[in-house]
């Protein structure tokens, strides 16, 4: 079957498929036997190094306070990152220069700075500027790091993401009346979270991780932290590390899985029923935002 971008492939090409494939599975299963082969060598397979990870107190005192302690700088850096981004994306296309060249200059300046260097301006600001104590201040440098970084990056996600819908939907909207704060939030931006979706998620994946740099640098008691403190204590430094990293792939996954999930609902929740919208609509759209500002002109 041949299709747009590709033509099906022909008795020979599916013959030297199959070879490559049984090739690659070949090696992918010596490659694992020789990982394998190694740690058992080096004593990394005996069972009194994996025995802490069946009893509680590896978990209760270890693992699960870490894990605990990177969801929560995770998920501050997230809720934080997410509207700011979006905010600094929108204000980049703005009309008026004097918002849309701040905007810009942010955006660029704390996307080309690494995250972990912006956690260490940060932890410093706050012991030389702030009265945040030391036990606290780890989780503030990280998460302002974290935030500044990646509303940066979401920044650009969010921009691309409109601009990469067709103009037609813009310059419809104008036509019917509707003015430009309306097309954004009514018509552009909720067809363009699906569209931005699996690059906003592959960005909070990124903030998972690179809360670890946190507990490297700054000491902050993070999950992969917290896996230094147990492996000196029970001296199983390879386990600790493959656990630590299954713990990871679940988490991320996880998401992953979540945004896949919202992804679906949607695009199923956004397909057109067919209903046109008329002047007689976009009349009673601009009648009730002037209401609601009048009635909370009013309130006020």
């Amino acid at each position: 079957m041949t299709s747009v971008l590709y033509d099906a492939p022909g008795p020979r090409a599916k013959r030297r498929n199959v070879i490559l494939s049984v090739v690659f599975v070949a090696l992918l299963v010596l490659l694992l036997w020789w990982v394998y082969k190694t740690m058992d060598d080096k004593g990394q397979l005996e069972w009194s190094l994996w025995k802490p990870f069946t009893q509680s107190e590896a978990w209760t005192t270890y693992l699960l306070p870490g894990l605990a302690d990177t969801l929560k700088a995770a998920a501050l850096a997230m809720v934080i990152a997410l509207p700011l981004g979006a905010v600094l994306g929108i204000a980049r296309m703005s009309d008026h220069r004097w918002v849309r060249i701040p905007a810009a200059v942010v955006v660029e300046f704390f996307r080309a700075i690494p995250v972990l260097l912006l956690m260490l301006f940060a932890n410093e600001f706050f012991a030389r500027s702030t009265d945040v104590s030391s036990e606290d201040r780890p989780l503030y440098a990280v998460v302002t790091g974290l935030v500044l970084y990646n509303a940066s990056v979401l920044a650009e996600v969010v921009r691309a993401g409109i601009l990469s819908l067709p103009k037609g939907q813009s310059e419809a909207a104008q036509a019917i009346g509707l003015r430009k704060s309306q097309v954004m939030t009514n018509i552009l931006l909720p067809q363009a979270v699906t569209a931005m979706l699996p690059a906003i998620v592959s960005q909070l994946v990124v903030i998972v991780k690179d809360t670890a740099l946190g507990g490297v640098m700054l000491g902050f008691t993070e999950l992969l932290n917290s896996r230094g403190t147990l492996a000196a204590n029970y001296a199983n430094v390879i386990p600790s590390f493959i656990v630590v990293a299954v713990i990871y792939i679940i988490l991320n996954f996880i998401l992953t899985s979540f945004a896949s999930w919202l992804e679906g609902r949607l695009r199923r929740s956004k397909r057109s029923t067919g209903a046109v919208l008329g002047v007689e609509d976009v009349d009673d759209l601009n009648a009730a935002e002037v209401g609601g500002t009048f009635g909370t002109g009013a309130e006020k």
